[in-house]
């Protein structure tokens, strides 16, 4: 089983997801900022990991630059969550290593569509 590390400071956000991606059979841990997902990462490298943009202690952007700086860091695809439409901050993480984004509110249908070929 593929395992998804979900890295939001929303519970909501978490707990969606959790449900959405548990049922496409990931294996699902969580962390509520940036500085706990580093730590994280750092005992076990997950597959996919679902990031938010705007956290406290350590931002999205921030740990996604760590992360890459991990021997394993280029292993996991990472997928950039945030409500923000702008383009810059997108491109800011596309450049940081993010390999693909997803806008909040998001649904099923579009974790689903983003996840599915990880598995």
């Amino acid at each position: 089983m593929k395992s998804c590390l979900i890295v939001d400071d929303s519970s909501v956000i978490r707990k969606v997801a959790r449900r959405i991606l548990e049922n496409m059979d990931f294996v699902v841990d969580e962390a509520e900022d940036g500085q706990e997902a580093y730590e994280k990462c750092g005992r076990e490298m997950p597959d996919v990991i679902l990031l938010d943009w705007q956290m406290p202690i350590m931002s999205g952007l921030e740990f996604l630059k760590a992360l890459r700086g991990y021997d394993d860091g280029d292993k996991p695809m990472v997928v950039y969550c945030t409500t923000e439409r702008d383009i810059g901050q997108i491109a800011m993480a596309r450049k940081a290593g993010a390999n693909d984004h997803i806008l909040k509110p998001f649904d099923r249908a579009t974790l689903e569509a983003k996840f599915q070929p990880f598995l």
